[in-house]
């Protein structure tokens, strides 16, 4: 749980070093100071709990290879430049066209983690990725429908 936790975190630092892209309003809200100790709190508590240390694990993980995924064009742009592309591009491109792709991806991994949860037969690790897939689906369609919504206004 700490090395997945590490990697979401890490991955987070890389894209965005002052928060000003963090999808999540609560991290965001708690900043690096508090953020980093409540993590860890988090995570030690969690890791009494094997389901839900797999289940966060695969969720962290899955954030840090997205977060990767555009960290280099935010930190070649900077934060608020990067925030102007994107919101240039919201702008040009169909309406509704981002909110149905970024939700077609949360359909797409819900799906596979949903697979994982119906065939795992109840065994634990199968079981608590397919939890954290899904709660990753989960959290792409929560996000990024709110920054979709925030970046509209």
């Amino acid at each position: 749980v700490g090395l997945a936790r590490a990697c979401d975190l890490g991955s987070t630092y890389l894209a965005t070093p002052r928060l000003v892209l963090e999808g999540n309003p609560i991290a965001r809200r708690l900043g690096w100071r508090f953020g980093i100790p409540v993590n860890i709190a988090l995570s030690a508590g969690f890791a009494l709990w094997p389901l839900l240390a797999i289940s966060l694990s695969s969720t962290s993980l899955l954030v840090a290879a997205r977060n990767l995924q555009s960290a280099w064009i935010m930190r070649s742009l900077g934060e608020v430049g990067y925030r102007i592309w994107i919101s240039q591009r919201l702008a040009e491109a169909p309406r509704g066209l981002p909110l149905l792709c970024f939700l077609g991806e949360a359909v797409l991994f819900g799906l596979v983690g949903f697979a994982l949860l119906w065939f795992s037969r109840w065994q634990l690790v199968p079981f608590g990725i397919g939890l954290g897939v899904s709660g990753y689906a989960v959290a792409v369609a929560l996000f990024t429908s709110l920054s979709l919504w925030r970046a509209r206004d």
